[in-house]
């Protein structure tokens, strides 16, 4: 452990800052300053009843889901945004892990999750996966995972295509984009669970929608969903 002097020679030399805004953390501050912490544009979702949920619509008459879940708004330019990009694209994986710790005490703390069985991030393409290093999704996984105190499982589900990017494709093409990418590789796995499937972004739902439906007709329970982010429509 090291000592109160010891620590700040060191927070002097190698200065922690915030993963969201880079400015520099205070004794006490983790991951996150204070004003990131209170100025992120949380969606609160979790407050509100499934028929009152805005991001549940985008599933319904197409898969059952039980919970919508989603931690931040997704907003161009803004601290949600670096967070994203220093996540998947400059290699820091405790955004997720960090992520998805406070949002999962968040859940707890509001009673959602205690029926939760499993949590199952989704996969990335073994070639994307090479090229990256890590899968992002996982890393939102664990997190929620340690503050749930839930098992989750990178090998359940598995991704068994390559897919082109989503981000300039209509919800049509999204659809037919990922429509038969994953398959449950572990059924025993997801056999009367209920599963939790997570990402990093909710757009139109098209991703989550397929891996919904692959593990409930796997033999899952129930099937809901959970992302950092959200963006709006």
């Amino acid at each position: 452990m090291l000592s109160s002097a010891l620590a700040d020679f060191v927070s002097l030399i190698f200065p922690r800052t915030c993963l969201a805004c880079q400015q520099s953390l205070a004794r006490g501050e983790t991951h996150l300053c204070t004003a990131c912490r209170t100025q992120l544009p949380y969606t609160d979702y979790h407050r509100l009843s499934p028929t009152g949920n805005p991001l549940a619509r985008r599933f319904w008459g197409r898969v059952p889901v039980q919970y919508v879940l989603s931690y931040l708004r997704f907003l161009r330019r803004g601290r949600v945004q670096h967070l994203l990009h220093q996540l998947k694209y400059q290699g820091q994986q405790e955004v997720g892990t960090a992520l998805g710790q406070m949002y999962g005490q968040e859940l707890a703390d509001s009673g959602l999750g205690s029926d939760i069985d499993l949590i199952v991030p989704v996969p990335l393409h073994r070639r994307k996966l090479a090229k990256r290093g890590y899968n992002q999704s996982d890393t939102f996984a664990e997190g929620l995972a340690l503050s749930l105190q839930v098992p989750w499982s990178t090998t359940a589900l598995r991704r068994v295509s390559f897919t082109a990017s989503q981000t300039r494709k209509s919800r049509a093409e999204r659809w037919q984009n990922v429509a038969e990418v994953f398959e449950v590789a572990q059924p025993e796995a997801v056999l009367g669970k209920h599963v939790l499937v997570v990402d990093d972004v909710l757009t139109t739902g098209a991703t989550l929608e397929a891996c919904a439906i692959k593990l409930l007709e796997a033999g899952a329970a129930a099937v809901s969903v959970a992302t950092i982010a959200c963006a709006e429509h």
